[in-house]
């Protein structure tokens, strides 16, 4: 992937000289952003970007894990990683350092300012250089996010067949969690969402030891992680006959989201694919139970640009995985949402996950 990397810093410093002209070198401290542009997947590293190098800095615990994950990359090894890529600048003759202003803390700016000399015109704030170059996935990134995808799916399966009444929330995400590894996830995505009756209506709850029983509504919430790349899906079942209340519910989720697929094309404002969804659930009465955006970026990250939203800016890029997850939740009573990841493309997106979105109804 040595290649593929030092393509991406360079548009990366493209993209860097249209936001701050007169710098002469970027600092990239985002962990999933260093990662995209050298391959380093520790949890201390810091890249120092110029128009002809690239000086990774890190810790001793990663002098081995850089050398093979970063072949013929500078290396710069000190535990005080930030104070040493920033004097190597300073050193170098730096007039002027860009910095990622979404990832760098106040206490690191002081910092930064004293290595440059007390002088705070020499550093200059950018936002989103890297975040708008990883929206838009490669074959390899794509062929990771695919594989994440179709563990998913194939985990799901298996474990609602094994989903009785009398079941755990906690003990169903362990199930689903282990066939996820077992099938060949190299991690999970976040922390597996099961959710049933009541606790359906809470968008995030974590699993706990309540039981599952007849009529209650299943939310699973869940993704592996292969190659560093996140899948995301969500599917609601019910336990036994549904009440007629929870077959509505199901239904206004579930066309909400085929108008969400069906708006997600390259070129198209993210509020609008938002509003797809979003005016067919207010039609349908239920739009003050549906309270966030529908969706957002997968990748190096679970949360990453772009993201759905009535205040979203920008538009759909083909090539960019996204999520299109609308959900409807009744406080004390039970909720729905339904959940996949897609790929953008100039027509109709494509599913990776692609689980039974109807409800379907276990023992």
């Amino acid at each position: 992937m040595t290649d593929i990397h030092a393509k991406r810093r360079s548009r990366a410093w493209e993209a860097l000289v249209a936001q701050a002209p007169d710098a002469d070198a970027l600092l990239i401290t985002s962990l999933p952003n260093v990662c995209y542009l050298t391959g380093f997947t520790g949890s201390n590293g810091m890249l120092l970007l110029t128009p002809s190098t690239a000086l990774l800095g890190t810790d001793g615990r990663y002098v081995v894990q850089a050398g093979q994950e970063c072949p013929g990359l500078a290396l710069l090894i000190d535990r005080s990683t930030l104070s040493a890529v920033a004097t190597r600048w300073v050193d170098g003759g730096g007039a002027v350092l860009a910095l990622e202003a979404d990832h760098v803390t106040v206490t690191q700016w002081r910092h930064l300012v004293e290595i440059a000399g007390d002088d705070e015109s020499r550093l200059r704030a950018t936002s989103d250089i890297v975040e708008v170059l990883r929206q838009v996935k490669d074959g390899q990134e794509l062929a990771a996010l695919e594989r994440a995808c179709q563990i998913s799916d194939e985990a799901l399966g298996l474990t609602i067949a094994e989903v009785r009444v009398g079941d755990t929330e906690r003990e169903i995400a362990r199930r689903l969690e282990n066939h996820m590894l077992s099938l060949g996830a190299d991690g999970l995505s976040f922390e597996t969402i099961v959710a049933g009756g009541p606790h359906s209506a809470i968008p995030h709850h974590q699993p706990t030891d309540r039981p599952l029983a007849a009529g209650d509504f299943l939310l699973i919430d869940f993704g592996a992680q292969v190659g560093g790349y996140h899948a995301d899906e969500t599917r609601t079942f019910v336990m036994g006959a549904p009440s007629d209340w929870q077959v509505e519910l199901h239904d206004v989720v579930h066309r909400a989201q085929v108008a969400g697929r069906a708006a997600a094309r390259a070129g198209k404002p993210l509020v609008d694919v938002d509003a797809a969804a979003r005016q067919l659930i207010e039609q349908d009465g239920y739009g003050a139970y549906f309270d966030h955006g529908l969706g957002h970026g997968v990748g190096l990250q679970i949360h990453e640009a772009p993201f759905f939203s009535p205040r979203a800016t920008g538009m759909l890029l083909a090539g960019s995985p996204v999520t299109i997850e609308p959900g409807v939740y009744l406080p004390g009573r039970g909720g729905v949402r339904i959940e996949d990841t897609v790929i953008v493309t100039e027509g109709e997106c494509s599913p990776l996950t692609t689980a039974d979105r109807g409800l379907v109804l276990l023992d």
